[in-house]
Order: C-alpha cells, then sequence, then structure tokens
C-alpha cells in the first residue's frame, strides 16, 4: 500500500519544489572593491571626495619628498575651486566630446517645477517683499531681500582639476602604468620609490613605522573616483634626481581586471633639472561645502610640517527574520562603471531591453521615454553593446536628473519589532518599552529601514541615556560618538516633551538600520555618519514615535497615581465631615421638635429619621464614601476624555437581545445609554 504524500495538492495541480539557485563564485578585483566601498578611504560624496583627493595627495606628496631628505615643496592647485569658476556639465561634455542636448520632455526631470509649486513660490517671495516694505515704512531695520538660489539637480554636478606637484623622488619610467593600475604586491620594490604605493594594497606604509595616512591607497582613489565620476584619466608626469627627461603618462585603470589603461606614455625634455612628481586630476566635487575643510588642513598642515605648500545567551524567539533577496540596481544610485559593467555582462540584446530588465522601477514606458530623451542617436532597438563612452554618460546624466519610483524593501530583512521588542525585554527587563518600524526611504537610490525602541526603567541599566546600535543586525560597539544615533538621541530629541528625564530616568534607545548599502564611516564599520540627512530624518523619527507611544503610558501611570492620591485625600475627611454633619442634623432636629423652627416637607422627613435613629452617623459615613468614590470616578474619566485617553478607565457595556418589533439596540452603561437605529 502506498503512503499518503505529505504535502496535498490543490485541485489536482501538481506542485514541483523550485530548485535552489546554484551558488556561483564570483571575484572581485582590489581595484573593483575599493570602487563599490569608496567610503573605507574616505570617498563618501562629491565634497568629500574633492578633500580627500587633495589630502591623500600632499601627503604623498611630502612622504615622497622626505624620503630624499629634502625640504617639502608642494604645489596643490584647484583652480576652478579657487576662482569659483566650476566645471559645469556642458563644460564638461565639451571636454569629452559629448554634444548638448535640449531637453524634451520637461516633466521627465527631476528638476522640474509645477505650476502650483511656482505660484506657491512666488507667493512666499511676494509676502516676504510685502513684510519688507512695512518694516521700511515703520522705521525698522530691514534685512536686504536674498534672491533664493535656485538649487542644483542630481544631474548638475560640478567639477574639478586637481593638481599637485613636489619636489620627491619621482618614479622610474617603465614603473609608472604599474604604480597606478596594478594590483600586484610583491611586482614592486618599496624602497625603490615611496610613489609605490598608488597600486592598491601595496605600499610603504604596511611596516612598523611613523607615516602619515594608513591604508597605502594614495592617488589610486582619486584615479578610481575619476573614473567613476568622469571617465577621464589621470595624467602624472615625473622625474628621478639627475634624469634629462620627464616621463609622461596619461592612463585610467581597468576597474574588473585592475590593470592600467595607458593612453599616452612618453620622455619630454627636461631642461629644468626637475626632480620629483606632478599629478593632475578631473574629478567631481562641491567646493563650496567644503572649502572651509581644505584650508583648514592646510593651515594645520602648514602648522606642523616644514613645507612650502601653494595653496553566552538563551533563545528569546523562534520567529525568524525575512531573508534578504538579490535585487536590481535603481537608476539613480549607479556610476558611469557600474553601467559599463551591467552592459558587458547582460544577456539582452536591444537598449529597450536593458533598461527593462537591468534596473528596478524602468517598465517598457518609462524605458521609451528615456531613450526619447536621450537623442536621435538613440534608439529602442538599438544593440547595448553597441553604446559609446560617449553615450553611456549621457545615459548616466540622465538618470541622474530623472525622476524614478523609490526602490520598495522588500530585499530587505530588518529584525522587525516583536524581535526587537522581546530582545529588550529579556536583555533589560524595563519597566516600559516601545517599539517603532518605520517604512522603507532611500539615499543615492539605496533603499534603508529604520527600527526603533526606547525603554524605561529596567535591571543592571545605568540612569541616563544607553545606546544600543545595529546595522544590518550586526551590533555596533565602537565609535559611538560620532554615530547619527547617537548624535539624534542627545541632541535633536527633547525627552522632556514626552515626560522622560534624560539625566535621571534610565532610559535605553536601540536604533536598527538596514540597507543595501549602510554608509559606514571609516574601515572598522563600526559607525554610521550623521552627514546623510535621509538616515538622520529617518532615525529621529523612528525614536520620535517610541516616546509617543511611552508618553501615553507615562500618562496613564500619572492618572492612575493621581486618582489614588485624589482618593486618599479625600477618604482622609470623611470621619470629621461625618461627624460635623450629623452633629448639624441632629441640632436641626431639635429645633424642628420643639417647633422654634419650622421646615420644608422634604427636609423635615430627614430630619425626622434622624431623630429616630433611622439615619445614623454609620449610614452617613458610608454614604459620603460612596459619594467620594463616584466623584473620583466622573473625575478620572473627565480626565481621560480630556487627554485623549479613551482606554482607561473602563466599564462593561451591556447588549440587550435584538427584539423583533423593535429597530434598535440599545448599549446600557453605567452612566449613559445608548441607543443604535439600525
Amino acid at each position: 500500500m502506498e503512503s499518503e504524500s505529505p504535502i496535498e495538492t490543490k485541485k489536482g495541480k501538481s506542485r514541483t519544489p523550485k530548485k535552489a539557485k546554484e551558488s556561483i563564485l564570483k571575484q572581485k578585483s582590489p581595484a573593483e572593491f575599493f570602487a563599490e566601498n569608496k567610503n573605507i578611504a574616505g570617498f563618501d560624496n562629491p565634497g568629500k571626495c574633492l578633500y580627500t583627493t587633495v589630502r591623500e595627495l600632499v601627503e604623498n606628496a611630502l612622504d615622497s619628498a622626505e624620503s630624499i631628505s629634502e625640504l617639502p615643496v608642494v604645489d596643490i592647485t584647484i583652480p576652478n575651486g579657487c576662482c569659483r569658476e566650476e566645471i559645469v556639465k556642458s563644460k564638461f561634455n565639451s571636454m569629452i566630446g559629448l554634444v548638448d542636448r535640449e531637453r524634451v520632455d520637461e516633466e521627465l526631470y527631476d528638476d522640474y517645477e509645477t505650476a502650483k509649486a511656482r505660484e506657491k513660490r512666488l507667493a512666499k517671495e511676494a509676502r516676504a517683499l510685502e513684510m519688507q516694505a512695512k518694516n521700511a515704512a515703520l522705521g525698522k531695520k530691514v534685512k536686504e531681500h536674498v534672491v533664493p538660489k535656485s538649487v542644483k539637480g542630481r544631474g548638475e554636478a560640478s567639477f574639478y582639476r586637481v593638481t599637485c606637484k613636489d619636489n620627491g623622488r619621482g618614479m622610474p619610467h617603465d614603473d609608472i602604468p604599474n604604480m597606478f593600475g596594478r594590483d600586484d604586491l610583491f611586482n614592486i620594490h618599496f624602497n625603490t620609490c615611496l610613489h609605490a604605493r598608488y597600486a592598491v594594497l601595496s605600499g610603504t606604509k604596511y611596516g612598523l613605522k611613523q607615516t602619515r595616512g594608513k591604508f597605502g591607497l594614495g592617488a589610486k582613489m582619486a584615479l578610481i573616483w575619476s573614473k567613476m565620476s568622469t571617465g577621464l584619466p589621470i595624467e602624472i608626469s615625473s622625474s628621478m634626481k639627475g634624469e634629462n627627461y620627464i616621463s609622461f603618462c596619461r592612463l585610467d585603470i581597468d576597474i574588473h581586471r585592475n590593470i592600467p589603461h595607458i593612453h599616452l606614455h612618453e620622455k619630454r625634455d627636461n631642461n629644468d633639472r626637475w626632480h620629483g612628481a606632478e599629478i593632475q586630476v578631473v574629478i567631481e566635487g562641491n567646493w563650496t561645502t567644503y572649502r572651509s575643510k581644505i584650508l583648514h588642513y592646510m593651515r594645520q598642515m602648514a602648522v606642523i610640517t616644514p613645507k612650502n605648500v601653494t595653496i553566552k545567551f538563551a533563545r528569546r524567539t523562534d520567529v525568524m527574520p525575512p531573508v534578504p533577496v538579490e535585487t536590481k540596481h535603481h537608476p539613480s544610485s549607479v556610476d558611469i562603471l557600474l553601467i559599463k559593467r551591467l552592459i558587458a555582462e547582460t544577456s539582452k540584446q536591444t537598449l529597450l531591453q536593458f533598461l527593462q530588465h537591468e534596473f528596478v522601477n524602468i517598465g517598457k514606458s518609462l524605458a521609451e521615454r528615456l531613450i526619447g530623451e536621450m537623442g536621435p542617436e538613440f534608439s529602442p532597438k538599438m544593440a547595448v553593446k553597441s553604446l559609446t563612452d560617449q553615450q553611456i554618460v549621457r545615459i548616466h546624466q540622465l538618470f541622474r536628473q530623472a525622476k524614478f519610483d523609490d526602490p520598495s524593501g522588500d530585499c530587505l530583512s530588518p529584525a522587525g519589532e516583536y524581535n526587537l521588542r522581546l530582545g529588550i525585554i529579556k536583555e533589560l527587563h524595563p519597566d516600559m518599552v516601545a517599539t517603532y518600524s518605520g517604512s522603507a526611504q532611500i539615499f543615492e537610490g539605496h533603499p534603508f529601514i529604520v527600527e526603533a525602541g526606547v525603554s524605561v526603567g529596567g535591571k543592571d541599566v545605568k540612569q541616563g541615556l544607553n545606546i544600543f546600535r545595529f546595522a544590518n543586525r550586526i551590533p555596533l560597539l565602537f565609535e559611538q560618538g560620532g554615530d547619527v544615533v547617537t548624535r539624534t538621541a542627545l541632541k535633536r530629541i527633547t525627552w522632556n516633551n514626552y515626560k522622560i528625564n534624560q539625566t535621571q530616568d534610565k532610559i535605553g534607545v536601540f536604533v536598527s538600520i538596514v540597507s543595501t548599502k549602510v554608509p559606514f564611516k571609516g574601515t572598522g564599520k563600526e559607525y554610521i555618519g550623521d552627514d546623510i540627512s535621509e538616515i538622520a530624518s529617518a532615525v529621529k523619527s523612528a525614536i520620535q514615535q517610541c516616546c509617543i507611544q511611552l508618553k501615553l503610558k507615562i500618562l496613564k501611570k500619572m492618572q492612575a497615581r493621581e486618582q489614588q492620591e485624589r482618593k486618599r485625600n479625600l477618604s482622609k475627611y470623611i470621619p470629621d465631615a461625618t461627624n460635623a454633619v450629623y452633629d448639624v442634623l441632629k441640632e436641626m432636629a431639635k429645633l424642628h421638635a420643639s417647633k422654634k423652627k419650622r421646615y420644608e416637607e422634604g427636609d423635615a422627613d430627614i430630619l425626622q429619621k434622624v431623630s429616630d435613629q433611622l439615619i445614623t452617623e454609620e449610614a452617613l459615613k458610608e454614604k459620603l464614601t460612596q459619594h467620594v468614590e463616584k466623584v473620583d470616578y466622573e473625575m478620572a474619566l473627565e480626565y481621560a476624555t480630556q487627554s485623549g485617553e479613551s482606554e482607561e478607565p473602563r466599564e462593561d457595556i451591556y447588549l440587550e437581545s435584538l427584539d423583533a418589533k423593535s429597530n434598535f439596540f440599545d448599549f446600557h452603561g453605567p452612566i449613559f445609554v445608548f441607543r443604535l437605529f439600525l
């Protein structure tokens, strides 16, 4: 006899188990790794990239000069930054041979202003001018009206040509390409040239000695960032002591193979007998935001450096969080290199298919609109493998400017409120706890979810704020001071507004951030910076939602405590009040009996009951106690109604059976009857 299958089929349809996806072993070159994790080397955003590039070039130049006992002479030039003449998109396009194209579909772009938004902005400016005129008429000091600057869209990037020249050791002619574009830990004699550190993961900084910097990446990261943001090559001029020629090399790097791509490598005359290295790179940056940082770095470097610088636990739950799934790239998060890699790896033939299947949130209609906006040289059926470098740059620029739906958080795996709450209760045993899980949000095209929990009280918890941080469900234990969670809890939450004392109460703050790309700071991946407004805002909102929940619970406890105190105060005076009232009633009864004073019929009946001992002092005390109970209940109900507390206190409500003759229900409570007609 055949045994029955444990899995029952539905409506005769067979259920065949899905085959597990085969794991494919993939390799990444060091250059590709650092390109995808550029924040490890301090290349977090365009402004920071400009600052870090300058710093790396300067420190490498100083090391190179000091290695041959030369007083460093370093020229660092950012002409477009110092003159405040940025290389805007149109100038950059001309540099790479890309023809500018006028917009056709205005509504497709991220910086498109609707008629309603324009009307609102103009009305606000008109009100400001009107207020300025009134203040001027009243003789008040009037601030000069500042016309608001137009905010740059994501596609309106600024580019800078950074040049650093030193009087250091220089580099051998034949080694320059490998120093900048190859990862080979053993192909270079480090003592030969200080600039050897330009090869990824190779350099002089790994020995036990005092050196500037830490990673040994040097200008290699500037080259990688240039490749990612502009696609332009880097230019190196170098000459060693005693040489009568200058080695000139223009190259970029093959990120995936980690080998140099040489555009030009030649020897030129060295009539001035100069020795050292000159490196020139064009990168995307933000001089306005990081100008003060760069200048401050230079001033501090000038103080310290003799140089001339031109400028065991039990399981708490059996509920597993969902498994994170692989997702595609969001168009707004890709760079030029990534687009090229996707084109090289895609199995799709046409540009339309490529856009539809290699990116999230691009359907057929949107893909056709995007292709139409790219220009006449693009068509839906064109071979995606035939795209030129200029055309890829055009696609990248449009991706940065166009509007796209936000990516969903379906690919993420947060811990969940249930697990978070159980974990807090198990470890801290708090008096109160509140948790909150936010919806998916995005930064730089990457989805993220913030979950938070706030507890009050508990064992082994010190007074004040106790902060617990998690990223992709891994605890972060170090470098807490600069973390976005710490700074938000300390500076952006007004705890007193939620009836919580920040210094005296035992407060636990738990924040978990999950994302396809957690923007860690530093190489240790131990804290998340406070400079990403989307994450900072989400963290603040999540903590506030927990605080609002706790405030309701705290108000309930305060209400119950006040109710008990009020009842205790009233009950304390019941014996004295009863004795005084009963003495007055007895005196009134005597006057009424002696006919010295007559009272109304109702009052006379009460006085007669007092004379006949039908109303005693004990009976009066009992009635007064019942009255206190009733008054206390009504006051608590009124307080709860005014403060929005509809849950406490509760009373039973009784439903009468529906009579065939009636078409309504009566809801009977202790102080009301509510009739509901059907």
